[in-house]
């Protein structure tokens, strides 16, 4: 007893003197099966560990994470609403693999379609959005591949809008983090990622998530499962603690536990290592302006991001404030007239730009003129 309890004292000096949190043991390709993995936090995508993250593989229904990230853009942007009513076409209706078994011409609202998709992960639904939104599959996959570019997507060609096995449809884990961190910006999504079991068709077909993690995981949030036979069995798996979102991705599982555990694992290993931290924001208010019409110039700065720490270490941010002391007329709104840089134990992480919050014109005669006449007028 007395050894144990010895033991137990020097590991925790030695974990003080060292900083290191418990668990801070660095992940290694064979504590995680899947072929291909990664783990990144998501608000800023710091990649926390990667295994052949830019292999380009199968994904089978992880595709439908970027079907579902357009659905979203154009929910928001008012182009399609979730009262909207979806007819299943001939097309839509006659995909394999996992479906609710849409019947041609059947309809269903924009609302119960993305839960069937999330959800059930149903091909029909999925093919059926996509027409609804651009006319056709086709149309939409082609925008699906713009938007994959846009995004940094480099290792990804997508063939259709479910992630049915077809030749040349591939996409890796570092590209579908990518598009899962973009999609869970639309905190919406969660809505139907939480679901465990729900029914569609008037309480007459049931659906239950193909997510296990939401039973056994805590802080999950979502995200996509997928499984084929060329695929294996996949995941992009989100959780949330603490304010901090991580996105583990699994591919290429030779089994559904398999790609479970190499998420989990690479969440705890996140968790336990890692954290975020909100700068305070820096008080910025004037400066003093040079022959203008005003004498001082107000000005904003966007509110800083969260910063990955790594916990136990005992990580410090710095803020330096780089504005001069006066500035010459004129100005306009917007313009840039310094940053506030954030330091995470010395080294730069955030640069945030400091703007002007109105117009100043310079001071001359015409100016002061028409200044004199407009508070005439208004007597």
């Amino acid at each position: 007893m007395y050894v144990k309890r010895s033991f137990s004292i020097l590991l925790s000096v030695l974990m003080i003197l060292f900083s290191l949190p418990i668990g801070a043991k660095a992940l290694t390709a064979e504590d995680i099966s899947a072929p291909s993995a990664i783990l990144v936090e998501g608000d800023n995508f710091n990649i926390l560990y990667e295994k052949n993250s830019h292999k380009k593989r199968s994904v089978a229904s992880i595709t439908k994470v970027m079907t579902v990230l357009l659905v979203m853009e154009d929910i928001e942007s008012g182009k399609i609403s979730l009262k909207d009513t979806v007819t299943a076409s001939k097309h839509a209706s006659s995909m394999g693999g996992s479906d609710i078994w849409l019947e041609e011409g059947e309809q269903m609202s924009l609302d119960d379609m993305l839960k069937a998709t999330l959800v059930a992960s149903a091909n029909d639904a999925a093919v059926a959005l996509a027409e609804y939104t651009e006319g056709s599959e086709d149309a939409f996959v082609k925008r699906m591949n713009t938007r994959a570019k846009e995004l940094g997507m480099k290792d990804t060609v997508f063939k259709n809008c479910n992630g049915l096995d077809e030749e040349g449809h591939y996409s890796s884990a570092y590209d579908v983090a990518l598009m899962s961190a973009e999609l869970i910006k639309h905190t919406k999504v969660f809505d139907y990622t939480s679901i465990w079991l729900d029914f569609l068709r008037d309480g007459k077909t049931q659906i239950v998530n193909t997510n296990k993690l939401l039973k056994s995981y805590n802080g999950i949030t979502g995200l996509k499962t997928g499984t084929t036979s060329e695929a294996g069995s996949c995941i992009s798996a989100t959780a949330r603690r603490d304010g901090m979102n991580l996105i583990a991705v699994s591919l290429g599982c030779d089994s559904t536990n398999e790609r479970f555990k190499s998420a989990s694992t690479m969440l705890d290993y996140g968790f336990n290592n890692f954290g975020i931290k909100v700068p305070e924001k820096v008080k910025i208010d004037i400066i003093k302006v040079n022959k203008g019409m005003k004498k001082e110039l107000s000005l904003i700065a966007n509110e800083p991001k969260s910063i990955l720490i790594s916990k136990g270490n005992n990580d410090k941010i710095d803020t330096k404030v780089n504005i001069p002391d006066s500035i010459d007329a004129p100005v306009k709104q917007d313009r840039v007239i310094g940053e506030i840089e954030y330091n995470l134990n010395g080294k730069l992480v955030e640069k945030v730009k400091v703007k002007a919050k109105e117009d100043i014109e310079e001071c001359s005669f015409a100016n002061s003129f028409r200044y004199l006449w407009a508070f005439l007028v208004s007597l």
